[in-house]
C-alpha cells in the first residue's frame, strides 16, 4: 500500500450535531465512552496497513488536532509514514475549504510531492469497518480510474445518499443522483430489492484525480463537492467501478453509521450497549485505537442497599469514573464522569468529566463534556421543561445538555 496516499476529510462543522460540535469539530466528538468518530476511519486505515495520511481539518479543530497528535503517533517517518494534519492554507486561492472537492484541491500541491499512484479519499465521520485494501484490489482488478464505495439500503433511504447506477455485468457506474427526491431510485446491481448507496469513500488514479480537481475548480457554477459535481463529470469520461461493502463487523446486518445528526448518534451510541451490540468494539483482529487518557479505574462505592448504591448495569464505564452511591443502567460514562449518591441515570450518554450532582435524575439524554449537574435535577422526563430550561431536545425526545455559552469563549 506504499503507493497509496489516503486523505480524510475532517473539516466539517457538523451543524446538524450540534450542540455536541458548539466547541469542536464533528471527528472530534467523543463516542463510545473514550473513543472519537474519526477513530474508526483512523484504525481501518491503520488494519488495512495505509500509513501514509492527510487529515484534512478546518472547523475548531484544536481538540481533533491534539487528539491524533496524542493519540496516533504510531507512524514511523523513517520508514516513509506519516499522519498529517493540515488546515486550510489558502495556497491556491483565498478562501477557506469550499467543499470537499476544494478541500482536496486547496492541497493539490501536497499530493503531487508525494508522488502516489492511488489517491483513497475518507470521510472521517462515520462508524464502520472495512479492510481498504479489499477495495484496492477491486480497482486494480476492474482497470478502473475511479471507484466508488457502495452500501446497499432500503429505497426509502434514497433521499439520504448518493445513489449509484451500477451494471451488474461488469460493474461499472452507468450514473450517480446525489440524494434524488423522485421516489424512483436505481435498484441495486447487487440485490434488486436495495439501492446501492455511495459510502463517500473514492479511490482514484491520481492523475485522474488532479485532472478532475482542476478542471472543477475552473467550473465557476460548481460546489466543488465530489458527489454533486465530480464525480458525475467522470462517469461519461473515465471507467467508474463500484465496489459492494464487506462488513468486517460479522454481524447479521451491514454496519454503516452516519451519525450526522443527535438521534443518529445518539441511537449509535445505544448500540454499544446492548446485550448483542450491532457494532463489535472486543474484536481483537480488527483493534479501534485512540488516545488512552491517564486515568486511574472506574470506581464504585457504597453497597448498603436501599437507594444509595453504587452500580452500573449494561453500561459502558471508562477509567476514571466515580459511580459513589448511584444507579446507572444502559449508560455510557465517558472518563472523569462522577455519579453522585442517590442519582438515577438510564439510557444517557455522559461526556468527559461530567459531575452528576445528589438527587439527580437523568433519562434519555447527552450530557456534554464538563457539565455540572446541580443536585436534585430531573431532566429527560419532560421535554417542554427540558426545552424551558434552555436544553436541546431532539425529534425523537433526546435531551441535550451543554455547557453554558461563557464557557465558550
Amino acid at each position: 500500500m506504499q503507493s497509496l496516499l489516503a486523505i480524510l476529510l475532517a473539516g466539517g462543522a457538523g451543524e446538524r450535531l450540534y450542540p455536541l460540535t458548539r466547541r469542536t469539530a464533528k471527528p472530534a466528538v467523543p463516542f463510545g465512552s473514550y473513543y472519537r468518530i474519526i477513530d474508526f476511519t483512523l484504525s481501518n486505515c491503520v488494519n488495512s496497513g495505509l500509513r501514509r495520511i492527510f487529515c484534512l481539518t478546518q472547523y475548531k479543530s484544536l481538540e481533533l488536532t491534539r487528539h491524533i497528535r496524542e493519540g496516533w503517533d504510531l507512524f514511523s517517518g523513517e520508514m516513509g509514514e506519516f499522519i498529517e494534519v493540515i488546515p486550510p492554507m489558502k495556497r491556491i486561492h483565498s478562501d477557506w475549504y469550499l467543499g470537499t472537492a476544494d478541500a482536496v484541491y486547496q492541497n493539490i500541491e501536497s499530493i503531487v510531492v508525494e508522488k502516489p499512484d492511488l489517491v483513497l479519499i475518507l470521510a472521517a465521520d462515520h462508524i464502520y469497518k472495512m479492510d481498504y485494501r479489499e477495495m484496492v484490489e477491486c480497482h486494480l482488478r476492474h482497470g478502473a480510474d475511479v471507484t466508488i464505495a457502495t452500501i446497499q439500503v432500503d429505497p426509502s433511504e434514497a433521499p439520504r445518499f448518493g445513489v449509484v447506477d451500477i451494471d451488474p455485468a461488469t460493474f461499472r457506474v452507468r450514473g450517480f443522483e446525489e440524494k434524488p427526491q423522485h421516489g424512483r431510485p436505481v435498484r441495486s446491481a447487487f440485490d434488486p430489492n436495495m439501492i446501492s448507496a455511495s459510502m463517500g469513500i473514492y479511490i482514484f488514479r491520481t492523475p485522474v484525480l488532479l485532472e478532475a480537481l482542476r478542471a472543477d475548480a475552473a467550473d465557476p457554477d460548481s460546489e466543488h463537492d465530489f458527489g454533486k459535481n465530480v464525480l458525475p463529470a467522470l462517469i461519461g469520461s473515465h471507467r467508474v467501478a463500484a465496489y459492494d461493502f464487506r462488513d468486517l463487523n460479522r454481524k447479521c446486518v451491514r454496519y454503516w453509521r452516519d451519525v450526522g445528526t443527535i438521534d443518529a448518534y445518539y441511537e449509535a451510541n445505544m448500540d454499544l450497549v446492548s446485550v448483542t451490540p450491532e457494532f463489535n468494539l472486543y474484536d481483537t483482529d480488527w483493534p479501534i485505537r485512540t488516545r488512552m487518557p491517564q486515568a486511574p479505574p472506574a470506581k464504585f462505592v457504597f453497597a448498603q442497599g436501599g437507594r444509595r448504591m453504587g452500580v452500573a448495569t449494561d453500561s459502558i464505564v471508562a477509567p476514571g469514573v466515580i459511580v459513589s452511591g448511584g444507579r446507572v443502567h444502559h449508560s455510557i460514562l465517558s472518563p472523569g464522569v462522577r455519579v453522585n449518591s442517590y442519582c438515577d441515570i438510564e439510557d444517557s450518554i455522559l461526556l468527559h468529566g461530567v459531575n452528576v450532582g445528589r438527587y439527580s435524575r437523568i433519562r434519555r439524554a447527552i450530557i456534554d463534556s464538563g457539565v455540572q449537574i446541580p443536585e436534585g435535577s430531573v431532566i429527560g422526563e419532560d421535554p417542554s421543561r427540558d426545552r424551558a430550561a434552555g436544553h436541546h431536545v431532539t425529534p425523537s425526545g433526546v435531551t441535550v445538555v451543554s455547557p453554558a455559552p461563557e464557557l465558550d469563549a
